[in-house]
């Protein structure tokens, strides 16, 4: 077994226990240094990485130059040679990146933005001698042009934005005043683009010169303390509304006239549309005429061709009327009193039938009964006023029922018998009824009855 040295290193040490574990794979091995171990294996590398990327980012940083497209970057220190073979000691990028040697190279920025200019201009003595106030507005930047780029690295470098629009103003305003003394106020005034155009070809001669580029130049007012404009302003008024009075009194004289031939043709053609229209009348009058005519012909012949055919139908439909009246007098007369004949006299057949079926059936009957009664013999009449009892005693139970009585009143002597007779009224009657019928038919119900009642009770 080694020992590791006291002096050996912290990853000689961690070499040192892994070859301990190897040649004495059943020692008990310290789990508590296992992590720290992977910790700083795994971390080392990241580490190293972190640092190379902010080195990298340092470097590029540092040593890298990137141009926005609104600027120009100049890095001086070293020794160029322009495209005409002149030698600078800067050189310049426009839009875009190059390499920068540190400590020897330095880098300074211009901004080629657009910069507004405001010139104003007082007792401009125009050609003529007129003085004249002269405002107007330009645009103009630092110049990205190679060629002319290093006159404003000389002269502006580290300036303010301010100084460039300084210089470029007196610039302008000096430019300004050489152009309007070779013009006349008129042509300042009325030409004002090409008045625009001249002073900026005068002037882009004197910026080139200091780096300097002018986009645009337009005059916002020209103006005079004297009132010169003002005179020709109303000189040409006058000329103009006098122009106007005239082409005016022309216009109207001319519009008069025209106003009286058109009148005039206006008149003809109206009598000449009257003469077309009475023409047009009187035709229209003929053909109307002429139409009505032949309508009313039209008319007469329809309307006899109507009558004839009207005479036509008439009779056609007074034969059908009678052939109708005939068939309706038929239908409801003569058919109805046909078949009431016929019905009377099968009604008549049929009575008669049943007068001598029901004759012969009561003959029948009749033989029957006798037969039967005669082998009855006194028990007969009983028998067949037994078979009778029914309809007897329906007849008799009818007969208090004629009886219509309003009201009875009854006194009692307090016994309580009154209303027992008055209860007794019906049976009575019908008894009485039955008396009656024995007296005048000689038909003894109540004995009859008796005797059958006494008959039953002996058997």
């Amino acid at each position: 077994m080694k020992t590791p040295n006291k002096f050996v290193s912290f990853f000689e040490q961690d070499v040192a226990v892994v070859k301990i574990a190897q040649v004495e794979p059943n020692r008990p091995v310290n789990t508590e240094r296992e992590p720290l171990e992977g910790l700083l294996l795994t971390s080392l590398p990241i580490a190293l990485s972190v640092f190379g990327v902010i080195l990298i980012v340092w470097f590029l940083k540092s040593f890298l130059c990137i141009c926005k497209p609104n600027e120009v970057v100049i890095l001086s220190g070293r020794k160029w040679r322009t495209q005409d073979g002149q030698e600078v000691g800067y050189r310049v990028i426009s839009g875009g990146r190059a390499i920068r040697i540190p400590i020897i190279e330095t880098v300074k920025r211009m901004d080629v933005t657009t910069m507004p200019v405001p010139v104003e201009v007082r007792n401009a003595y125009a050609k003529g001698g007129t003085p004249l106030n002269i405002q107007a507005i330009a645009n103009v930047k630092i110049s990205s042009d190679p060629t002319v780029v290093g006159n404003a690295i000389e002269r502006f470098l580290d300036c303010d934005r301010s100084e460039l629009v300084r210089v470029a103003q007196e610039t302008l305003e000096g430019n300004l005043r050489g152009v309007v003394a070779t013009l006349t106020p008129e042509q300042v005034n009325e030409d004002r683009l090409k008045f625009a155009e001249r002073i900026a070809s005068d002037i882009s001669r004197d910026l080139m010169k200091l780096g300097l580029q002018i986009d645009t130049l337009k005059i916002q007012s020209v103006s005079d303390d004297v009132d010169y404009l003002k005179s020709l302003g109303r000189k040409q008024i006058a000329v103009v509304l006098r122009d106007a009075e005239i082409a005016e009194s022309d216009t109207i004289g001319e519009a008069e006239r025209i106003e009286a031939e058109c009148e005039q043709q206006a008149e003809v053609a109206k009598t000449q549309d009257r003469i077309a229209i009475l023409e047009q009348e009187n035709a229209l009058r003929k053909i109307k005429a002429k139409l009505e005519q032949q309508a009313r012909s039209e008319e007469e012949i329809t309307v006899a061709t109507a009558n004839e055919k009207r005479a036509k139908f008439e009779q056609k439909l007074q034969a059908v009327r009678s052939e109708l009246e005939r068939l309706r007098l038929e239908a409801e007369e003569v058919l109805p009193a046909e078949a009431k004949r016929q019905a009377q006299e099968l009604r008549a057949r049929g009575q008669a039938a049943v007068f001598v079926e029901n004759a012969k059936a009561a003959a029948i009957v009749n033989d029957l009964l006798s037969q039967v009664w005669q082998q009855t013999g006194t028990d007969a009449s009983e028998v067949f006023l037994i078979q009778q009892i029914e309809t007897i005693l329906k007849q008799a139970v009818q007969v208090p029922g004629r009886l219509h009585l309003k009201e009875v009143n009854v006194v009692d002597n307090g016994d309580g018998k009154s209303l027992a007779s008055l209860i007794k009224v019906y049976p009575e009657i019908i008894c009485q009824f039955l008396e009656s019928v024995n007296q005048t038919l000689g038909i003894d119900v109540v004995g009859t009855l008796n005797r059958s009642q006494n008959n039953t009770g002996e058997n």
